[in-house]
């Protein structure tokens, strides 16, 4: 996060204008709608193999493990490579890099769908993750540089709850067309999705210096912030993902509901994050930094709420209700502040908070792994309760005073 070039400092002196920032508002929202689809793409694409475990094992003949690798190696992928990718097309035009992005999420979509190994469909998996890796480093500057300031928490919600959305549409409605037909149709969807955002992108968004778009640069940059709300929200993404791994178990052993209720839990969670996306989009501009400390605390309250009381069923539902509404807000709110505190350029803030934010991912869900098989899943929900407060604490103690 170096310091800006003369020449970054002459455009942030600037006010950063562009054509995006004159364009039609038709086209502006067009643009807006073809990122928020391929959030959602992407966020699918991610996920689709925890739905399809079973076929896809069955049809490749390896391990339910193995194709679990599908999984765990992409978020390994997105934390190691966002900072680095985002190093390399700093100088390189949004509106080339977005439509290289989505071209990667197509092809290896295809190649993805037509893999008749395990190991080719790990290498078409794995350009995704890249591709990932790299397209949340430059949704956020892209799409807040669209519209007025005022409103780039908004902005910002609305990409969030379409990303959200993935897990309560795009992931079920993928495993129920694998399950009627092969894993290959909902794996091979995300090309044609992805497809219509590369399009979209390419004919709407105007080609313009990265260093001279609208959100190129924090609104209030500090260092001292940056590294607060960076080291939060890694904490936070250990904590929540020591125990999240391990959920179907703990409802299943712990609070006693069948496998059939422990599916429609899934459901209810996925509609809690995405109502807490929702909400917290609506409050991020005017709250920014007591949305971030609100969604870490609430999240801590769900995940010790669940190990304190997680044998009553109807308590489980509450803490469970809770402990979604803050999962994704938690990631959203470190986002937003990244627009504001990013001490250099917000592409590489924004990269390296979601390379820390998977990297916390990766390690809580290890932990949490070493917990249960020493203790037992309570005892996940308790750490990654702890850790949580941890984030909380972290975030409280570095908070800045807000200067308009």
């Amino acid at each position: 996060m170096g310091g800006a070039t003369k020449q970054e400092q002459r455009a942030r002196a600037g006010g950063g204008r562009t054509i995006t920032g004159h364009a039609a508002p038709w086209r502006r929202l067009a643009v807006l709608v073809a990122l928020m689809l391929a959030a959602f793409t992407f966020n699918t694409a991610e996920n689709l193999p925890v739905g399809l475990l079973e076929l896809m094992s069955e049809s490749l003949r390896v391990s339910v493990a193995a194709v679990g690798l599908l999984v765990t190696g992409y978020g390994v992928t997105v934390a190691v490579a966002s900072v680095p990718l985002a190093h390399v097309v700093r100088a390189v035009p949004r509106r080339h890099v977005l439509t290289g992005l989505l071209a990667a999420l197509v092809v290896s979509s295809l190649v993805a769908a037509l893999a008749t190994s395990y190991w080719l469909l790990l290498v078409a998996r794995l350009l995704t993750a890249l591709a990932q890796a790299l397209f949340w480093a430059v949704l956020g500057p892209v799409a807040v540089g669209l519209f007025p300031p005022e409103v780039r928490g908004r902005t910002v919600g609305a990409l969030s709850v379409a990303g959200s959305l993935a897990l309560v549409v795009g992931v079920p409605a993928g495993t129920w067309l694998g399950r009627r037909s092969d894993w290959e149709v909902p794996v091979a969807m995300p090309a044609a999705l992805g497809l219509f955002s590369l399009v979209t992108i390419a004919v709407l968004l105007p080609t313009s210096r990265p260093e001279e778009e609208p959100a190129a640069y924090g609104t209030r940059p500090d260092t001292r912030r940056f590294r607060t709300v960076l080291a939060a929200g890694a904490l936070s993404a250990t904590g929540a993902f020591a125990g999240y791994t391990y959920i179907a178990k703990f409802l299943g052993d712990v609070s006693g509901f069948s496998p059939s209720t422990v599916s429609a839990l899934f459901v209810v969670f996925g509609l809690a994050c995405l109502a807490g996306v929702s909400i917290t989009g609506v409050l991020l501009d005017r709250f920014p930094q007591s949305a971030s400390a609100t969604a870490v605390a609430t999240q801590a309250v769900g995940m010790l709420g669940l190990y304190a009381a997680g044998t009553d069923p109807v308590s489980a539902v509450v803490f469970l209700v809770l402990m979604g509404g803050a999962l994704g807000p938690v990631f959203m709110t470190t986002q937003n502040e990244m627009l504001h505190c990013a001490p250099g350029r917000t592409d590489l803030a924004l990269a390296a908070n979601s390379g820390a934010y998977n990297a916390g991912i990766a390690a809580g869900a290890a932990l949490g792994g070493l917990v249960v098989s020493a203790a037992d899943v309570r005892g996940a929900f308790l750490t990654g309760g702890l850790l949580t407060l941890g984030s909380c604490a972290v975030l409280l103690g570095g908070r800045t005073p807000h200067r308009p």
